[in-house]
Formats: C-alpha cells, structure tokens, sequence
C-alpha cells in the first residue's frame, strides 16, 4: 500500500471512529416504561384508614406514615397499629412495621413481624397477618404462635386462621398445640 492509501485509510478509520461516538452518544434514551402505569400518590403523616360492615366497624388501623394511590385508593402504611372488633365485643390489636390494603377487595396485609394481644388475654406473633373480608377471617402466616396464659394454651403453625378473633382457630402446617394446667 502506498502512502496515499495508508492516508485515506486512516482518515476512514478516524471518521468510522467519530461516526460511531456521535451515534451512540447522540440516541436518546428510550422513557422509562414499567409494568405499572404512572401513579398518582398522596402521603399522609398519622392518619387512620378503617372498615364498616353493616354499620360496625370491623377494623381500624391507625399508621404514621400512609401512601395511597389516588387512582385505584390502595395504600403503603408505615409503623402500624390494628384494631379487629368482633361481634360478642372482644377486640385484637395487632402491631407491625409495615401493612398494605388494596381496596379493589378490601384485602389488608399487615406485614414484617407482627406482634399483638387481644382483649381476653392473648398473645400473638407471626411475620404477617392477612385480613381476609370475604370470609370474615383473620390469618396469622409465617411462624404463628398464639398464647392464653390464663387458660393455659400455647398453639404454634405455618398458618394459623380464625373467624372470631382466635377463640377459636385452626392451625395449619407444622401445628403443635399444648392444652392443660401449667406444673
């Protein structure tokens, strides 16, 4: 190769070199295209969301921090208290860093390690507890354990599940229930 194409070879190397800087430097960015669609959110700082059936409140929860979308009306909560009122008067309230609620089928979520106690002397801890509206059911998932002291009851499970705020339950998954008089 002579000198004359060694120079055009080299000025056809340079300008393939800018060519491909100023393409790729010159696209644009395609928009950021999730799997949701844009969402509008509000926030508010200790603030209360509850439900009603047939004029009764069935439960509250108070949160210091909520998040809902102002289009569907779900919600993030932060550091939450639960409130579930039952029918013969009793209540459970149940404590936990984070719940979720979608309104679309009134499902409320409380989540991340939830510990509570009802009017009657129980205690509860499990890593979440689903409120199911459709059956009027509170589950306890994830390592449940409830405890009656009083009446000496200690029953344990994957998932423990109840329509009368854990009178009477049913334990489901590794369940191992213990009944009697402490020694």
């Amino acid at each position: 190769m002579n000198k004359k194409g060694k120079a055009l070879a080299g000025i056809f190397a340079v300008l393939l070199v800018g060519l491909i800087v100023w393409a790729v430097n010159g696209i644009p960015e395609p928009p950021d295209v999730g799997d949701t669609p844009s969402q509008r959110i509000v926030n508010f700082d200790g603030n209360t969301i509850s439900e009603e059936k047939n004029g009764k409140i069935i439960w509250t929860v108070t949160a210091e921090n909520i998040e809902m979308d102002i289009d569907t009306k779900d919600a993030a909560l932060i550091n939450v208290k639960a409130v579930y009122n039952f029918e013969d008067g009793r209540t459970v309230e149940l404590k936990a860093p984070k719940a979720i609620y979608k309104e679309k089928d009134h499902h409320l979520e409380i989540t991340d390690g939830v510990e509570g106690k009802s009017s009657d002397g129980g205690k509860f801890s499990c890593k979440e507890v689903e409120w199911l509206s459709d059956k009027d059911m509170l589950a306890m998932k994830g390592d449940a354990k409830i405890e009656y002291e009083k009446e000496h009851i200690k029953a344990s499970g994957d998932r423990i599940e109840s329509t009368n705020g854990f009178t009477k339950f049913k334990a489901i998954g590794k369940a191992h229930l213990e009944k009697g008089k402490k020694e």
